[in-house]
């Protein structure tokens, strides 16, 4: 989906992301973009970090979603988003980020908790 019909509403202006699955799709975008005022933004305070630095030289080269547990009747402010995203360092071989990201709602917006990284591979 071009970025323009997906996370642009969300990145360009305040409106809060429906889901955890879009929030995770326009962080992704945040990073590409290195916008790390909506990163921030969208990071639970409990983790988020004081800044946000970006690695020169990289290329993103990809999301997969490869799992979505959405918030259910008995805990509705909590989700999970299983993704892998692909990307190049500068002067590297390309890398897969794979990870379960952990997401919660408060005050009708869904914010970044953590996530537990798998081993990187190399491809």
């Amino acid at each position: 989906m071009a970025y323009g019909q997906c996370c642009a509403q969300w990145l360009e202006a305040d409106v809060p992301a429906p889901d955890a699955e879009c929030l995770m799709r326009s962080r992704y975008c945040a990073f590409v973009l290195e916008r790390a005022p909506y990163l921030l933004r969208t990071w639970h305070p409990s983790t988020r970090p004081a800044t946000i630095e970006f690695e020169a030289g990289v290329k993103w080269l990809g999301l997969e979603v490869r799992r979505f547990l959405p918030p259910s009747a008995a805990d509705p402010d909590h989700a999970e988003v299983e993704f892998v995203a692909r990307q190049k360092p500068a002067n590297a071989a390309a890398v897969r980020l794979h990870e379960r990201s952990r997401f919660v709602r408060e005050g009708g917006r869904w914010c970044y908790v953590d996530g537990v990284l798998s081993a990187p591979d190399a491809r």
